[in-house]
């Protein structure tokens, strides 16, 4: 991975920027010298190459010399529009750890300020009014200074006073979508609402996003963020299309029935002005024929629904982790990450840590804990010693409060040295060998490796203390198909690519659920699953292990869950209210039912072999 440059002195938020580029040499040479000089410089400049065969492989190449922030190229094997290249560019944006991403076509030329026009807009609606806006937009003008009508902002539809003062204050106008031409989107609304739909190609993909990633929440246009959209012409959409009339009908169809983008009511609105606009498209147009030829071949398409967008990716040669796969090279190093919080015992944390470091046959090269919060002098004092006494570097993340453990292992993602980091829970034990067997697997390709794992409760050297096992699904093929319903990955023995969970969007705080949601995300995302059947961690299941599995509080999570997915696309709307009467049902069934049950379906799930536990 590329080193990021440091933020603009003053101002500590991370923008990575993302261009997109086909065919334009010269423009995208103005253009990343533009971006590259911004007064708030970008940390890294993300340039998606979409197959050009013009001489801008070899331009980009000279360009990674020159001074400014690190330019981090994809080359695609073929041109996937601007929908599939910036879905790729988003991907890897997000291994950068962005605050803000910032979206640019590569005819985009802005002004020195512009970027950080559009931070002051982010962090003062947020400083003033709690809440940190999706998306802010810039201002568009052409080469003469009028602006440009392709691209200009309309404001938002039906907003509020309140709302148009709370934007008036930052000199905004609210709004509820925005062009790729240039527009800054936050990076958690991104992580929670994934990429652009790559098989949208062309026309209304930033619409699509745009609207997704705004719906419920602040989309601003800053008059103060000005770019120059340096198009052949001076005109908007309306301009007499051609076959290209193909993707405005297609796209617009797809969004009206299969996208989660627009409310209902939106629909009917946008839907009308559409027609609309379809209508003076069509009056206007030279060939009419060519023009109906287009539309029906759209309608046609439009029925269909588009491709997965990671199939769309792999046919251009792209994977969010392929820049950092070497699937010829031997002994990687990888990191451990650990996360403690003040509800955990010392001596259970000793044995992890040993386990996991000391035992093994194959040790970390680092480990990577991090204390969640406050923790008791007990806890502390274990800490300092296993950082004193352990034989590889311990760097120690502390979080002055405690955040939850999925935001807690995104601060130690962010402090690992190396692509490739196995997960340890704090009071599980881990079996010597397993390093030792699942290295090899990510290093023959796989992005995310798990285990089988064995149930206890206090010392499972002690008979009859071992009361389960968890098989997990080996077959990448069942990983992907099952993934939808249930988890096919057991947490505290999982092994992953960095870059392949900063691509998914990284953890988020979702109670006992962060884990899940980000696992179906990678996979969704593209992300090679493996498993071993085999169990290579102890997993300590004590008082009350059952009850965190239910409860009104689970429940929530769960409802979060399914929503998630649905809106992501992992599941359709059958599978999503299957989902939410199995599932959700399990959560509010009494604890001895509970128990029971997942006992009976999972907990001593076997293979034969090796059904027994070894002894120590």
């Amino acid at each position: 991975m590329l080193p990021d440059r440091p933020v603009a002195p003053g101002d500590d938020t991370r923008v990575v920027a993302v261009v997109v580029t086909w065919n334009r040499r010269a423009l995208l040479a103005e253009s990343l010298a533009a971006v590259r000089s911004q007064s708030h410089a970008p940390v890294t400049v993300v340039v998606v190459d979409n197959a050009s065969d013009d001489g801008t492989p070899a331009d980009l190449e000279a360009l990674r010399a020159d001074p400014g922030p690190p330019l981090d190229v994809l080359r695609l094997d073929a041109n996937i529009g601007g929908a599939g290249g910036f879905a790729a560019g988003i991907q890897r944006a997000l291994t950068h750890r962005p605050d803000l991403l910032w979206l640019l076509d590569d005819d985009t030329v802005p002004e020195p300020p512009a970027l950080a026009a559009l931070v002051a807009a982010w962090r003062g609606y947020a400083d003033q009014h709690g809440e940190r806006p999706r998306a802010v937009a810039s201002r568009v003008v052409w080469t003469d200074g009028r602006d440009h009508p392709m691209n200009t902002p309309r404001p938002k539809p039906g907003a509020t006073p309140a709302e148009r003062d709370r934007a008036r204050t930052l000199d905004c106008v609210p709004i509820r979508s925005a062009s790729f031409v240039s527009v800054a989107f936050d990076a958690e609304v991104v992580r929670e609402r994934g990429v652009p739909l790559a098989d949208y190609f062309l026309w209304n993909d930033d619409f699509e996003y745009s609207t997704r990633l705004i719906r419920g929440g602040v989309g601003l246009y800053s008059p103060a963020s000005v770019v120059v959209h340096k198009t052949r012409t001076f005109g908007s959409t309306d301009a007499d299309p051609g076959d290209r009339f193909f993707y405005e009908v297609r796209n617009k169809l797809w969004m009206f029935t299969r996208s989660r983008s627009l409310a209902p009511v939106e629909k009917l609105v946008y839907g009308a002005a559409t027609l609309r606009r379809w209508m003076r498209t069509v009056a206007g147009s030279s060939d009419r024929g060519r023009l109906a030829r287009a539309a029906v071949r759209g309608v046609r398409a439009g029925l269909r629904g588009p491709r997965p967008t990671p199939a769309v990716l792999a046919a251009a040669g792209w994977s969010p982790q392929g820049a950092e796969r070497a699937p010829e090279q031997r002994d990687l190093p990888f990191s451990l990450l650990i996360s403690t919080y003040a509800g955990d015992r010392p001596d259970y944390l000793h044995r992890a840590f040993v386990s996991s470091v000391q035992e093994q046959t194959r040790p970390p090269a680092e480990v990577v804990l991090v204390q969640d919060g406050p923790v008791p002098p007990e806890l502390e004092a274990e800490i300092a010693t296993l950082a004193a006494e352990s034989p590889v570097p311990v760097r120690h993340v502390v979080c002055p409060e405690n955040l939850g453990l999925g935001p807690a292992l995104d601060r130690g993602l962010a402090a690992a040295s190396h692509e490739v980091v196995a997960r340890m829970d704090a009071d599980d034990i881990s079996l010597p060998e397993r390093f030792a067997r699942q290295l090899p697997v990510i290093e023959a390709g796989a992005d995310i490796v798990g285990s089988g794992l064995w149930e206890f409760t206090e010392d499972p050297d002690r008979p009859g203390d071992v009361v389960g096992r968890r098989t997990p699904p080996v077959d990448p093929g069942e990983i992907r198909r099952v993934i939808g319903f249930r988890d096919p990955f057991n947490h505290p023995t999982v092994v992953y690519r960095r870059s392949a969970v900063l691509a998914a969007g990284g953890y988020t705080h979702l109670a006992l659920m962060e884990d899940y949601l980000l696992f179906a995300r990678m996979v969704a995302n593209g992300a090679a699953p493996a498993n071993l059947a085999d169990p290579l961690v102890y997993y300590r299941v004590g008082d009350g292990a059952y009850a965190r599995r239910g409860g009104a509080a689970l429940l929530r999570s769960e409802l979060a869950l399914q929503r998630r997915f649905r809106s992501l696309g992992i599941t359709t709307r059958r599978q999503y209210v299957r989902n939410v009467v199995v599932r959700g049902g399990y959560r509010l069934v009494p604890e001895g039912v509970r128990k029971v049950a997942y006992r009976a379906l999972l907990a001593n799930r076997s293979s034969g072999a090796g059904a027994v536990p070894p002894r120590g």
